[in-house]
């Protein structure tokens, strides 16, 4: 059985997240704004939040910041599609995904589960030795195997040793060439095209649409990373 805090300041919304999530499995709590939720979070075994952005009292942003200082329960925002900042902004202080409204039920349902199998697996907030993990990526060097949404992911040696390169230096640019170097060992003199098809085969792998990444970004002109946090 798993509790469910869902907190927005409408209660329409709630309304039908309540029914995307009926299912005998969860336990629904309900919230209106950040202080209602961090009292629920404080006096109930909360495993997942679903937290609006935008809200009265305390916003969905400050509450993260409160959150993250004695929980690392997941987080997913609910955003609307002109709030791209504020997105941006809670996923750096610690949310682990987000939806965009008008929802689509089964991508809520889908986005639960994700979040809550990730969350277990790790027993509880336990963050396993050798694991990396940004968004719906978890990277474990210790078994060599990295998983999506829950689900392994078969790397190749090299996509293997790049990934592991930029999640564990997650934020960071990487050039070609220092990729290249890092993963290679080699001289990185005509390195761009190698590495290049590399990460195009890497895309396909642990992106949803590879056209539009979510963790794998191009910084033009400059190089790769995955974005700190969750790589949106």
């Amino acid at each position: 059985m798993y509790n469910i805090l869902i907190c927005d300041d409408e209660q329409d919304i709630v309304n039908a997240l309540k029914i995307y999530l009926s299912n005998p499995s969860y336990t629904l709590f309900e919230a209106h704004n950040g202080n209602e939720a961090l009292e629920v979070i404080a006096s109930e075994e909360i495993h997942l939040v679903l937290m609006d952005i935008m809200m009265p009292q305390l916003d969905g942003i400050s509450a993260m910041v409160k959150l993250r200082e004695t929980s690392n329960v997941p987080v997913i925002l609910l955003t609307a599609k002109s709030e791209d900042t504020d997105k941006i902004l809670g996923l750096n202080v610690g949310a682990d995904d987000y939806i965009t409204k008008p929802f689509n039920p089964v991508e809520v349902a889908a986005r639960v589960r994700s979040q809550l199998r990730r969350y277990m697996q790790l027993g509880g907030s336990v963050l396993q030795e050798d694991s990396y993990i940004v968004g719906g990526i978890e990277l474990n060097d210790r078994t060599k195997t990295v998983t999506l949404d829950g689900d392994e992911v078969n790397l190749t040696p090299k996509e293997y040793d790049i990934l592991k390169l930029l999640i564990s230096n997650a934020g960071r640019v990487y050039s070609p060439k220092e990729i290249y170097a890092e993963v290679w060992k080699e001289s990185p003199f005509g390195s761009e095209n190698t590495v290049a098809v590399h990460i195009r085969h890497l895309r396909e792998k642990i992106e949803i649409n590879p056209a539009e990444p979510r963790y794998l970004k191009v910084v033009f002109g400059k190089g790769y990373k995955i974005e700190k946090g969750h790589g949106i």
